[in-house]
């Protein structure tokens, strides 16, 4: 069961129990947050399919900035160097239940 949302100008395929890092997000840690734009959705046994109505839950779990990547221009016999980094911050959320068409989908956790 997974489900394909968009936030933060991406996609990402998300399942219930999974811990995703998505764009950095303006939300507390430990709350909650919904994800409405859901654009795909399988529960497992019926193919890829669009749903009418939909949204994803999830918890906040942390923030935190990823690794550092450097970016080097360079040209030749210009005598040109240039060395720039850049750390992207982003959000960890922990995904707690799919509800698509009036069905909920969830971890046994999220569940009880």
């Amino acid at each position: 069961m997974y489900a394909v949302i968009r936030t933060g100008g991406k996609q990402y395929c998300v399942s219930p129990g999974e811990v995703v890092k998505i764009e950095k997000a303006a939300v507390e840690p430990n709350s909650t947050v919904e994800f409405n734009d859901v654009l795909a959705f399988s529960d497992g046994h019926s193919p890829l399919s669009k749903p009418t109505e939909g949204k994803v839950l999830g918890t906040v779990v942390s923030e935190g900035r990823g690794d550092k990547i450097l970016v080097f221009h360079f040209k030749r016999k210009k005598q040109y160097k240039k060395l720039q980094g850049h750390r992207q911050a982003y959000t960890e959320v922990r995904i707690n239940s799919i509800e698509v068409n009036g069905f909920s989908y969830g971890t046994e956790k999220a569940a009880q």
